[in-house]
């Protein structure tokens, strides 16, 4: 019939470019416009209302105005104002409402200083009020502004230091009378020790009021101070991971009226502090410890930043400084004799990972006591598959008294840690890396019990003084192996990698170097530990490099102040 009298149909069009089209154009102006066009599956387009959510760190605006709304709210004390303008305003309002209610912070003045990225720093000036007692209290924080990846919304990211930069997770600001009454702490001769005068003894000086302040018939003022989350626990739990969040003692911020201080002395020697202290201060991230081998008396702590003791608490891989414990483990088994030959080849292979020198250096036909000297890892790895995979752990323990978790020295400590490894984790323990942990103050014990031929716990408050027991070990080496231990000790001083160091210091003297590598460092950590008489010491310079040029210097002032 042909097409007359019917309903003609329009030209079929492709929609789908357009729509697509349509859609990247919506898209490229996304912020302004609430919706964007999709294609659904049969290639018609389809409306979706969803908001658009900003993403990418917050602008400068942004920051400041989370800053404003955090910083106005908290000085007007409206505590639920301020909480809302964080992203946790659950505790934020406890840990602001606390500020105020325990800390009995009054006149709160907070003043935003220059942004420097999506951080504002500000300064804090209160009045703390407690009975009859006012001070005034001023101090610097920052806050840091943070974007919610779900809604977009900038808030102030909540961290207790916002409230005051001391402050941890779960320690709280409390004014009112201390908790433990002040000590004057004193050296070994009687002088009084203060942080102002030894910078490194804040924490030290913190931890003898913690642990002596009602012991030493002090009375307690009032103060404001933070106060620790389970500060009064220092058990094996805490010692045992040794890390910056452990066993620091409450601290002092502001004293309303004074007590009455007791007394405590230590064994520190007022010079050799007073040379630790210079040590460290021309370093960075240095520590240093020396002790008396005859009686283990701590004579001198000291740290580059005195806000952790890394010097007793720290939990670092001690690197070749290692290797003395190992000698003797070797030495006692048989495996190893001062004199006799020893394999130092350039790579050995153990639980599949090959293991080299540095430099990757090689000592053919040598003894042992050129490895130990030369500080040559294979020498040490190559005796890996003779050995069990509790030996090293055993041989720390028994004869040096390391990882019991039983140390008393007066402040809280870290005992060093010598896990029970296999294959090439145990292998790795017997240079000093692994999971072998230690501080300057356990290598220096080491380098102490080698001198005095049997184990000594260190301390820095004599026993006498509370009657507390000293740790000790289960076992002494032999009389042979002390002796050779000190010929491996002297000869690396005199002919080794601590020649330099160690250089006119006489004969009665040895010391052993190592360098601990760290992932992601660029430098290893440089360790030093040795002794001259009755001096014993040792030392870390963390990213530090070879330990015979950055904690051997160190060491060598210190036993070099001692004989003086």
């Amino acid at each position: 019939m042909g097409t007359r009298g019917k309903r003609r149909e329009p030209a079929r069009r492709n929609t789908n470019a357009l729509v697509i089209g349509a859609a990247a154009a919506v898209v490229a102006v996304g912020a302004g416009i609430g919706a964007y066009v999709l294609v659904d599956d049969s290639g018609e387009a389809s409306a979706d209302s969803k908001p658009h959510v900003r993403t990418g760190p917050p602008s400068a605006a942004e920051t400041r105005a989370a800053a404003e709304r955090f910083l106005g709210a908290w000085q007007k004390g409206d505590t639920a104002g301020a909480a809302a303008a964080t992203d946790d305003p659950a505790t934020a309002r406890t840990a602001l409402a606390a500020a105020t209610k325990d800390a009995h912070l009054t006149g709160l003045k907070l003043t935003p200083g220059t942004r420097k990225g999506a951080t504002v720093p500000f300064h804090v000036t209160s009045t703390v009020t407690y009975g009859k007692d006012s001070e005034p209290l001023a101090y610097d924080s920052s806050l840091s502004a943070v974007r919610d990846t779900r809604t977009g919304k900038v808030s102030v990211d909540w961290k207790p230091s916002v409230v005051h930069p001391d402050l941890r997770e779960g320690d709280r600001l409390v004014t009112g009378e201390a908790g433990d009454p002040p000590v004057k702490a004193l050296d070994r001769d009687g002088g009084e020790l203060s942080a102002k005068k030894y910078p490194s003894l804040g924490t030290v000086v913190d931890g003898l009021r913690e642990k002596y302040g009602k012991k030493a018939g002090g009375r307690a003022g009032v103060e404001l101070r933070v106060v620790r989350k389970e500060s009064d626990d220092t058990s094996a739990t805490a010692k045992k991971s040794g890390g910056d969040d452990d066993a620091l003692p409450d601290k002092t911020l502001l004293t309303l009226s004074e007590g009455t201080p007791g007394t405590v002395r230590t064994t520190l020697s007022p010079s050799l502090q007073a040379e630790a202290e210079k040590q460290v201060a021309s370093r960075e991230r240095a520590s240093v410890v020396v002790v008396r081998p005859s009686t283990g008396e701590i004579l001198a702590v000291a740290n580059s930043s005195p806000g952790f003791n890394t010097a007793f608490q720290g939990s670092l891989a001690p690197g070749s400084t290692m290797k003395v414990i190992t000698s003797s483990m070797l030495l006692e088994k048989k495996l190893a004799g001062v004199d006799k030959k020893h394999p130092c080849p350039k790579y050995f292979t153990y639980g599949h990972w090959k293991f080299q020198n540095d430099d990757k250096f090689q000592i053919k036909d040598g003894t042992f006591k050129a490895s130990f000297a030369a500080s040559c890892n294979t020498a040490f790895i190559s005796q890996a598959p003779k050995l069990d995979d509790n030996s090293l752990t055993e041989q720390a323990q028994q004869v040096f008294g390391l990882g019991m978790d039983n140390w008393s020295i007066g402040v809280s400590s870290f005992d060093g840690a010598v896990p029970v490894q296999s294959q090439a984790q145990m292998a790795a323990s017997l240079i000093g890396q692994g999971g072998v942990r230690m501080n300057p103050l356990n290598m220096a014990s080491v380098a102490a019990t080698v001198k005095a031929g049997s184990f000594h716990q260190p301390y820095l408050v004599s026993p006498d003084v509370d009657h507390r027991t000293l740790a000790k070990a289960s076992r002494t080496m032999s009389a042979k192996t002390v002796g050779d231990l000190r010929e491996l000790m002297h000869y690396t001083a005199v002919a080794g990698t601590a020649v330099k160091p160690m250089a006119g210091l006489g004969a009665d003297m040895g010391a052993k170097t190592g360098s601990a590598e760290v992932d992601g460092q660029k430098e290893p950590n440089g360790w030093f530990t040795a002794w001259r008489g009755d001096l014993a010491a040792a030392a870390v310079v963390q990213q530090g490099g070879h330990g015979g040029d950055s904690a051997g210097p160190v060491v060598r002032e210190m036993l070099l102040k001692g004989a003086g």
